[in-house]
């Protein structure tokens, strides 16, 4: 017992600061570092957009010549070229700014999933880890009854050497879980933004679903109370996530939007590359003076225009990998929605199956535990055998580790089905 109780001592001096859910998603989203990139990517985009909306500016040149006029300067206006191609250039600068937001909230609505599920399997790991501490702790105590029982003359030498190697797995497995729950623990802190060389937090809820509005089982372990509700499914919230209320929903979705909004910015680039092979001339005026002779005095009007002309090249590159990067946005609003749609239906169907597994464990651990008291009392006056006692408690914990993780499954797709099922407005 000394490792785990090593390890947890060392858990519990480091974790100064209660963190609930709650405050775990808000630091996640003005702390965390995926958010952070994609509020980036977003800043960047806009930038863009603002780059394509200002006009190129004008080119002013100066020349001197020994022919008269000997001075020059020439005022050149790309106005005409600006405006050509300005239209498109906008357009995409300005889908692609609605992508990158919609991106934003995709990664946002990611993020809260992400710690979410994260802080729920801490939950996870802290129940089998205060479970597997308190069956080490009573195989311990069997293994002092046996030793009690065999100086006794009531149990055998086989007895006592069952019960240490039983004792002392359970002590490895308790050391395991400790290290399990520290390890989720610290990766709750990154999604936070926090450092992790050390454990800073405890998990200040419970393994608890919501809504609660069916049966609520209290289980004792360790002499703490976790309670866990089982929900059942909303009346036509599981049939309408199947049919075309759910996929209006897929199609409202920040990931669905964002693929599309990257679509429309492509139709765009693939225009602005069109119009980028004949581009418009450029006006260009100016002034000149100097004659010597005095035969031209004053200044002299310049007028002209500047014709760019396609001889070597007519923008086939730059067409070409449009129409590219198009086809492949195409293929990821495909993808986006197939996907979307894929895993609503399979998170139904693991909901439905995993609210009648939670079910059916919350009556198989009133058995199992039912039985090992009964092993264990049986034991004690004589009337059984030290490996029923073994099984029947070996048993309990089994089903109550099966419970756990039902348990953590169930809230983490839950968690999962709002996210699926969650409209945003479109920016």
């Amino acid at each position: 017992m000394l490792p785990v109780v090593f390890l947890m001592g060392a858990t519990r001096l480091a974790a100064q600061q209660p963190v609930t859910r709650q405050d775990a998603e808000r630091s996640a989203l003005s702390a965390g570092t995926r958010v952070a990139l994609a509020r980036a990517d977003t800043a960047a985009a806009l930038a863009r957009l603002l780059t394509a909306r200002t006009l190129p500016n004008p080119t002013l040149s100066a020349s001197a010549s020994k022919a008269t006029p000997q001075k020059h300067v020439t005022l050149e206006l790309p106005i005409l070229d600006a405006l050509y191609t300005r239209g498109p250039r906008v357009g995409q600068a300005s889908a692609a700014a609605r992508a990158a937001r919609l991106l934003y909230a995709s990664e946002r609505l990611a993020a809260l999933v992400e710690v979410d599920t994260t802080y729920t399997k801490a939950l996870a790991a802290n129940a089998r880890f205060r479970l597997s501490r308190q069956t080490a702790r009573d195989a311990d105590s069997l293994r002092k009854m046996a030793v009690a029982r065999r100086d006794a003359g009531d149990a055998s030498d086989l007895d006592v050497d069952l019960a240490t190697v039983t004792a002392g797995q359970q002590t490895n497995v308790a050391t395991n879980d400790s290290l399990a729950y520290m390890s989720a623990l610290l990766t709750v802190q990154t999604l936070m933004g926090l450092r992790a060389d050390s454990v800073s937090i405890t998990l200040a809820d419970s393994l608890v679903l919501q809504p609660l509005d069916t049966v609520v089982v209290r289980r004792l372990i360790d002499s703490s109370t976790m309670v866990v509700g089982i929900p059942v499914p909303a009346a036509g919230s599981l049939i309408t996530a199947q049919g075309d209320t759910g996929a209006a929903r897929i199609a409202q979705t920040p990931a669905v939007l964002a693929a599309e909004a990257s679509l429309v910015a492509a139709d765009q680039a693939v225009a602005l590359q069109r119009r980028s092979a004949f581009q418009l001339p450029a006006l260009s005026v100016g002034v000149e003076w100097g004659d010597p002779s005095g035969s031209e005095p004053g200044l002299l009007p310049l007028i002209g225009i500047v014709v760019p002309l396609p001889l070597f090249n007519r923008n086939q590159g730059p067409i070409a990998e449009a129409r590219a990067e198009r086809e492949r946005a195409r293929v990821q609003v495909t993808a986006a929605r197939l996907e979307a749609r894929q895993r609503l239906i399979e998170a139904v169907r693991e909901r439905e199956q995993l609210i009648a597994k939670v079910a059916r464990d919350r009556d198989l651990v009133v058995r199992a535990q039912r039985v090992a008291d009964r092993s264990l009392t049986a034991y004690r006056e004589g009337a059984s055998a030290l490996p029923a006692v073994l099984e029947a408690r070996r048993t309990a914990r089994e089903v109550l580790q099966q419970y756990i993780d039902d348990l953590a499954a169930l809230q983490t797709v839950n968690t999962e089905l709002r996210a699926l099922t969650q409209s945003i407005t479109v920016p």
